[in-house]
């Protein structure tokens, strides 16, 4: 049985206009479904993502969580509806993703691209877990420490929507962030980087994290550090990948040349 070839795949360009439309259709019922889902418990997400703030400011009397204009409420109810069902959806956004670009690939590339597929939502949940866990409560600590420490006495009045907005801001900073070795192995299988260019570019890759790191996160050093280290360790992990890419792809290349040369001229 021979293999389907993207050639016996091939559409005018008309359905490909069709198939991504169709697509996108899917991407958007999913994204309607999680925001209806999402909206309906927003004052749970709210509680759930505003839980390491609120933790910290039981330790400031005079410290409070408060919105200051009269639709504020509502509008960032509509916020984590959006956020939240974009963040749920996510896996099925790179379902379609992946539905839409399979007639183009052989059937051993799309076997290849699956763990990737698979590897790009878990790895969005742990750039967002960790930021909730382990850079929120430390960051939030670190400014509201402020508070007893300024000479004019003033206390801490944290905005809803501030709040909100930059904890979206940090968990799709991070989720995203965290798909480098997606990123760097796809492109080492498609041959356009290579372990020891980006062994040898390791120096820049350091500079170009940090500057990342500086411009996605607030002003602070813990919340900077904690998004340079993980990325780093990333960046490692992604040079190791491609090494066993590029081992996978010499040994396939290997057996291929094996197995002409026995049919070649010898064997006639």
């Amino acid at each position: 049985m021979t293999e389907t070839t993207p050639e016996d795949n091939k559409m005018p360009l008309l359905d490909h206009l069709i198939e991504l439309r169709r697509r996108l259709m899917w991407s958007m019922v999913a994204l309607l479904v999680t925001f209806s889902i999402s909206i309906y418990f927003a004052p749970e997400i709210f509680a759930f993502l505003s839980a390491p703030l609120r933790e910290i400011l039981t330790r400031y009397p005079d410290a409070k969580l408060i919105y200051t204009k009269l639709y504020e409420a509502f509008f960032a109810e509509i916020k984590i509806g959006f956020y939240a069902g974009a963040f749920l959806a996510f896996p099925m956004f790179a379902w379609q993703i992946y539905k839409f670009m399979a007639p183009g690939l052989y059937k051993h590339e799309q076997k290849a691209f699956l763990p990737f597929l698979l590897a790009t939502p878990i790895l969005f949940f742990a750039g967002g877990a960790m930021v909730y866990f382990f850079i929120m409560p430390m960051a939030w600590d670190f400014f509201a420490s402020f508070q007893s420490a300024n000479s004019v006495g003033a206390s801490l009045h944290a905005k809803v929507e501030e709040y909100l907005s930059l904890s979206i801001r940090l968990i799709f900073a991070f989720g995203i962030a965290f798909q480098l070795p997606v990123a760097l192995t796809l492109l080492a299988k498609a041959g356009i980087v290579s372990a020891a260019g980006l062994a040898k570019k390791r120096k820049y890759a350091v500079v170009v994290v940090f500057i990342a790191a500086a411009v996605l996160t607030p002003p602070d050093v813990i919340s900077q550090v904690g998004l340079a280290v993980p990325l780093l360790i990333l960046y490692e992990v992604s040079i190791v990948l491609a090494r066993m890419m590029e081992k996978k792809r010499a040994q396939r290349d290997a057996e291929a040349d094996a197995e002409t040369g026995g049919t070649g001229p010898e064997a006639e």
